[in-house]
């Protein structure tokens, strides 16, 4: 199949600059899978991406959290992809529940962001997922499905986009999908993407999770034939990102 296994950590609203600092060096001294094992995306709040990019080891690369729909201007308190672009950020996260829960960013909004995002060069986490209602009410695919599409009748090309299939329900919660929770979403999200977008990029494109990872339950998720990678919370600011990061060995000797 060849997708590279993808590990991103969303270190989200965290850190002083004294904390970024210790979380880098731990990261920089930590020996991990090569490059052609794994691909590691750190993503910091916006104001430590320039510090953060300075003392991050090569191998790694680096996302913002978020960015503005279009081009800047009168846009107070928002980052234009532009500017991430002219800082050298070459990845962005769009679309995470909690920007679409507590903003109330629809699925045509988080859309349009990532078309503008790709549109300038950037790389793009696109984020997925219901909520716990949603689940318990078997709704889980159509509202994964109808957040794929609004993305789908945006896009064209989607070598640039990684999807993270977050089930809100998971988040922070210590509650986790089970491997076969995951598997089946990722599966059925796949079969989606075949079906509506195309053989090639549902074979391709890699379908991360995200939602309560940690050391402890990261290799048996790994070990899922359709889970190429996770998006980190919580975990990715505690030494144990460095065990997500190892599980990924598990597709190489699967």
């Amino acid at each position: 199949m060849g997708r590279k296994f993808f590990v991103g950590g969303n270190w989200k609203c965290n850190g002083t600059v004294e904390e970024v600092k210790k979380i880098v060096t731990t990261l920089s001294e930590a020996e991990v899978p090569s490059e052609d094992v794994v691909e590691v995306v750190i993503s910091p709040p916006f104001v430590f991406l320039p510090l953060v990019k300075t003392l991050l080891r090569r191998d790694f690369s680096i996302a913002a959290q978020n960015c503005w729909v279009r081009k800047g201007g009168a846009f107070t308190g928002e980052v234009s992809a532009e500017m991430l672009v002219n800082l050298g950020i070459p990845w962005v996260i769009l679309g995470h529940s909690e920007r679409r829960l507590l903003l109330n960013e629809s699925n045509d909004f988080v859309a349009d962001k990532v078309a503008y995002a790709l549109s300038q060069g950037l790389k793009v986490i696109a984020c997925v997922g219901e909520t716990l209602e949603q689940r318990e009410s078997g709704a889980t695919m159509a509202v994964v499905a109808a957040q794929t599409k609004a993305i789908a009748e945006q896009v064209t090309h989607w070598s640039n986009i990684v999807l993270a299939y977050e089930p809100v329900w998971a988040i922070g919660t210590g509650k986790v999908a089970t491997p076969a929770q995951a598997q089946e979403v990722h599966f059925e999200l796949r079969k989606w993407l075949q079906v509506n977008v195309g053989a090639e990029v549902g074979a391709t494109t890699r379908i991360i999770y995200g939602g309560s990872v940690n050391g402890a339950n990261c290799k048996e998720l790994a070990a899922q034939p359709d889970v190429d990678g996770f998006l980190v919370g919580g975990a990715s600011l505690k030494p144990e990102f460095i065990d997500i990061i190892k599980s990924s060995t598990v597709k190489t000797t699967a």
